[in-house]
């Protein structure tokens, strides 16, 4: 055997060495990390410790604007689209057959009842009246002569010198005299009034329309033949000399619902007198009040609706015809009715409800029934009491309980309008500044 010892020259068996570590950084790195992480969170606890919601256990006010409940007068009105239509519309044809002289009325102005409107040549009428004339002049004087020779044949007959059958056939001849005199007055008097046609004048006062032809044109009974300022005539084409509506007053047509007919029709029939107004199309500026006059006799079956007409003084021209407006007729006036601004009502899953501002400033929800309507106000026909205070805008962010804090009161403006807040609502974000008034309570 061979010895062993520290002496001996025979290979020893080494074991290796362990291997370095990598990433020393790496743990300190992540014990940092989950402090800093514990830190920040300690931090936001003690700050949401510190904070209103976490020190009384419940939000904050929620900002809100309200109104109060109030017993007034409130108009009932029914809106509806109407039509300006004049009171009456004319064309203004010729009479007679001639050269159109003159016009002498401006278009697009206002003309009154017998005004000249335009002259047609009357130089062939005139003619005519006078050859009129002048043929009853000679029958009158051939009357005048059988009347005289009639008188001698009776004074004759008396004496028993004539013979009577002459006498008789004179008196034939006067009564043949007379029947063709009263011809030829009328003949004249048809010639009168031909020539007093020649002068076309006005049946109506009212605004004539744009003209829709010159002097020098032909006329004849069924219009004048050609028009210099119609574009729409061609030659041959027969038009009036002029056009007047009458727009002074003026009417509006409109139709109301069925269901809403009875008690207009029964006050127009007692004589009662119901106010209507005229808006414009965008229902901002009343163009003209006036009043209900008439219903139609039959209801239109397709729409269900019932014509009524309206009329208007339309003093400043306001309305014009065929001009389309928004109507709105008052029905009646409810002496007492509880309102509150529109904005307060809502409908949703519990009905028609409002919320009522009570006692700490914490609302309830309050279901209510409403009735008519006026511009921004609503009538409530049960459930809520005058002097009650409803929040009026912040509904969507409310529940029964939750209390809130009124920024801004809207106030009734004259007229039953309700005016809208003067300030913006602040965020629930938003702190108000020191000093700086909570509103209307």
């Amino acid at each position: 055997m061979t010895p062993s010892g520290p002496g001996s020259n025979s290979p020893q068996l080494s074991v290796p060495p362990a291997p370095a570590r990598r990433w020393p950084w790496l743990l300190p790195l992540a014990v940092a990390a989950l402090g800093l992480f514990l830190w920040w969170r300690w931090g936001e606890v003690s700050h949401a410790q510190r904070s209103p919601i976490g020190a009384m256990g419940k939000q904050p006010p929620q900002p809100v604007t309200a109104s109060v409940a109030r017993a007034q007068p409130l108009p009932v009105w029914l809106n509806a689209l109407g039509t300006v239509t004049p009171r009456s519309l004319v064309n203004v044809m010729p009479r007679v057959t001639g050269l159109l002289q003159s016009v002498d009325y401006k278009q697009g102005q206002m003309v009154k009842a017998g005004q000249l409107l335009a002259q047609i040549d009357p130089r062939p009428f005139q003619i005519t009246v006078e050859q009129a004339k002048a043929q009853m002049e000679q029958t009158a004087a051939q009357l005048t002569g059988a009347e005289g020779d009639l008188a001698r044949y009776e004074t004759l007959l008396k004496q028993d010198s004539i013979a009577a059958q002459q006498v008789a056939d004179q008196r034939a001849a006067v009564a043949q005299y007379k029947a063709t005199l009263d011809v030829n007055k009328a003949a004249l008097d048809n010639a009168r009034l031909q020539l007093a046609w020649t002068r076309i004048t006005a049946p109506v006062s009212g605004m004539a329309g744009l003209r829709p032809v010159d002097a020098g044109n032909m006329v004849t009974t069924s219009g004048a033949v050609g028009a210099g300022n119609n574009s729409s005539a061609t030659s041959g084409s027969a038009t009036p000399i002029a056009t007047i509506a009458q727009v002074q007053p003026v009417d509006v047509t409109f139709a109301v619902p069925q269901q809403d007919i009875g008690e207009v029709v029964g006050q127009l029939m007692r004589g009662a007198s119901l106010t209507a107004q005229a808006w414009n199309a965008r229902n901002t500026a009343v163009l003209a009040s006036g009043k209900l006059v008439a219903a139609d006799n039959q209801i239109n079956t397709a729409t269900g609706t019932l014509n009524l007409r309206a009329e208007f003084d339309n003093k400043h021209m306001a309305l014009y015809p065929n001009q389309f407006v928004n109507v709105r007729l008052l029905v009646r006036t409810i002496a007492h009715a509880v309102v509150v601004p529109t904005t307060a009502v809502a409908v949703g899953a519990p009905g028609t409800y409002v919320y009522v501002i009570g006692a700490g400033d914490k609302v309830a929800l309050r279901k209510v029934s409403t009735g008519a309507t006026d511009g921004n106000l609503t009538q409530i026909l049960g459930g809520l009491q005058p002097g009650e205070r409803v929040v009026t805008d912040g509904l969507d962010r409310l529940r029964d309980g939750r209390e809130v804090k009124v920024v801004q009161a809207r106030t009734s403006a004259p007229g039953g309008s309700v005016s809208r807040p003067q300030t913006s609502v602040k965020r629930p974000a938003e702190r108000a500044r020191p000093g700086a008034a909570s509103g209307a309570r």
